[in-house]
């Protein structure tokens, strides 16, 4: 089993690489060797270190202030690939409708992530496990234009790590469009949309890495997508989005070694499990 590091308290599911075993170790036809003698190869160095954690943080502002003081990009940025034009539409589509979700607990516990809107009614799909580690505190709900709204707690499914909340309709939020299910493609283009580290309407660009992966959320095993997209601690909750701007899945974790940050593995709930728990969650909540 890899050993869960990074930040704090486990916050998230566990991932095992299916070429290893549920203990840790190589599968059948695996290399005998010691572990720093030339039998273990840097591959299984690599699978034996990964875990993944969820990605609520409640020092994302902080950090967010840290990075944002570090100036503009180096030379390295000017030379990546010019992003699609569909996909430069879909991030103007979207950041409108995805906002920061802010969690103050009791005895000072605190947890920020993101969410987004779904319908008229102002509610917003998130992850529940930013709930979770603010304790039951007071839910703030940040938009884009930098407004602020108490949130009520419609519901929570802690099994699917999915919840819903509902601002007052003075919010205005634009809801965003859920893709159809079983549309979502291996290769295709997508967006992480939410407020990494604290900094929100973040969008980075990535594809669709697998689908169905195998991952363990909210104590529950799930068929996950998984995208390359750069998704961080605090983009829990938010969008992950295709090239027509629609919802293929909520943002919920990160694969990382030895707990530093993201190295390109993310994975997000499918869309047909999130409209299927929040129609339930709004169903019951009004």
């Amino acid at each position: 089993m890899a050993v869960q590091t990074g930040l704090g308290e486990p916050r998230g599911p566990w991932f095992v690489s299916p070429d290893l075993d549920p203990d840790g170790r190589g599968g059948a036809g695996a290399a005998v060797g010691a572990r720093d003698g030339a039998g273990w190869s840097w591959r299984r160095r690599l699978l034996a270190g990964l875990a993944v954690m969820a990605l609520s943080t409640g020092s994302g502002a902080v950090a967010g202030g840290w990075v944002a003081s570090r100036g503009a990009p180096g030379p390295a940025a000017a030379s990546a690939a010019p992003v699609p034009a569909e996909l430069v539409t879909a991030a103007e589509k979207t950041v409108p409708g995805v906002v920061s979700v802010l969690v103050g607990g009791a005895g000072g516990a605190a947890a920020s992530g993101s969410g987004f809107a779904v319908d008229s009614e102002q509610h917003i799909i998130t992850n529940d496990h930013i709930l979770a580690k603010g304790r039951g505190g007071p839910v703030t709900v940040e938009l884009p234009d930098g407004r602020r709204f108490a949130a009520e707690v419609v519901g929570r499914e802690p099994g699917s790590d999915l919840a819903v909340l509902r601002v007052p309709a003075a919010a205005g939020l634009t809801s965003l469009p859920l893709a159809k299910p079983g549309s979502t493609r291996v290769g295709e283009p997508v967006l992480a949309v939410g407020s990494p580290l604290g900094l929100s309407g973040t969008v980075t660009a990535g594809i669709v890495s697998a689908l169905d992966r195998q991952v363990r959320l909210g104590g529950n095993q799930h068929r996950a997508v998984q995208t390359d997209a750069s998704i961080n601690p605090g983009n829990s909750g938010g969008p992950l989005v295709n090239a027509r701007g629609e919802v293929v899945g909520v943002n919920t974790a990160i694969a990382t070694i030895d707990g530093n940050g993201s190295i390109g593995i993310g994975f997000a709930i499918p869309i047909e499990q999130v409209q299927q728990t929040a129609d339930t969650i709004i169903g019951k909540g009004g």
